[in-house]
């Protein structure tokens, strides 16, 4: 796998797909005990949409995400990332227990090397902008579960895309977590190894800056109240939300999804949202996808209007999938 820092004056970011996705194989195992997580799947994510994969328990979701993720490899195909570094919220907060809220959202800025004074204002204004701004000092036992997936938001979005001054110029530098060239063994192992002679090619995070998206493009929504260069910033982002508000109570999971209907409308960030969620996949997203049980390919795409009609018609596609599974 190979990981490529592509110069910022290339290309036009809201010109190209913030993730595409091509005849992408993933294998665990070897032989007769292989497993076939991902066969073949195909998937883009323009700038600044709102995409939900959507699929039964067990159907790869999850693996897609690690390799988007770079939390693992493709054993086949193709994974291009034309953001900056990815920022992953899971299904739990998974914050520092010993750090307040605000100390949790400074981290990711904080391990960057951006320098305090910055750092403290950009996640104070994370956290005003999930709506914790009088929250900062609390740890994260005083905060209900909702609350922790707010801080938990605040800090996924302020990993993305930070230069160490403090401005916010989606470029990851060389050597970083995300930047830089790696190899591995393209057979899904994780184990580090010579060069193959069928590589798996990963052309992807390319910090660049690049004209604001015009005003009913499609490819993402621009900041309100901000310059053009906000709006640039957005087409660098990417969020990838593995059910995030799966172990919350159905109340609290509403008005989280409200509120980031809220934030994405904001920050024009790109997400790519796991779920096996009908009826959350129809509210949230502006494309869903539908995987087939494993191994998991790209059933379906639906265009979401939010509708009750939509949500019966996918919901019956799927046990259609299911039931097949079943039967093979």
């Amino acid at each position: 796998m190979t990981v490529t820092l592509t110069d910022e004056t290339d290309l036009d970011a809201h010109s190209r797909p913030a993730v595409s996705v091509s005849k992408v194989v993933k294998q665990f195992g070897h032989g007769q005990d292989a497993v076939v997580a991902l066969d073949g799947v195909d998937l883009t994510v323009t700038p600044g949409e709102f995409v939900c994969l959507l699929g039964a328990s067990g159907c790869g979701k999850t693996t897609l995400l690690n390799l988007l993720a770079r939390l693992d490899q493709p054993t086949s195909g193709t994974v291009t990332i034309n953001t900056s570094r990815p920022a992953v919220m899971f299904q739990e907060p998974a914050l520092m227990p010993w750090l307040t809220a605000r100390r949790n959202v400074e981290l990711p800025l904080r391990l960057a090397g951006m320098r305090a004074a910055p750092r403290r204002a950009r996640a104070s204004e994370l956290l005003e902008l999930v709506r914790l701004g009088g929250q900062g000092d609390k740890r994260p036992h005083e905060l209900s579960g909702g609350m922790r997936q707010r801080v938990a938001l605040a800090r996924a979005l302020a990993s993305t895309g930070h230069a160490p001054d403090g401005s916010t110029d989606g470029v990851v530098p060389t050597g970083s977590a995300g930047g830089g060239a790696t190899s591995g063994t393209p057979n899904g192992s994780g184990a580090p190894g010579r060069a193959q002679s069928t590589a798996v090619h990963r052309d992807g995070v390319r910090g660049r800056r690049a004209g604001a998206a015009p005003a009913g493009s499609g490819s993402g929504p621009a900041r309100p109240g901000h310059d053009a260069g906000a709006a640039e910033v957005a087409a660098h982002r990417l969020l990838l939300m593995d059910e995030p508000f799966g172990a919350l109570d159905a109340i609290t999971r509403d008005v989280l999804q409200a509120e980031l209907l809220r934030v994405w409308r904001a920050t024009g960030t790109s997400v790519l949202f796991v779920t096996h969620d009908v009826r959350e996949a129809v509210r949230l997203a502006q494309r869903v996808v539908l995987l087939s049980s494993r191994p998991g390919r790209v059933v379906q795409e639906w265009s979401s209007d939010g509708s009750e009609t939509l949500v019966e018609e996918i919901t019956d596609r799927l046990r259609e999938v299911i039931s097949s599974h079943a039967r093979a």
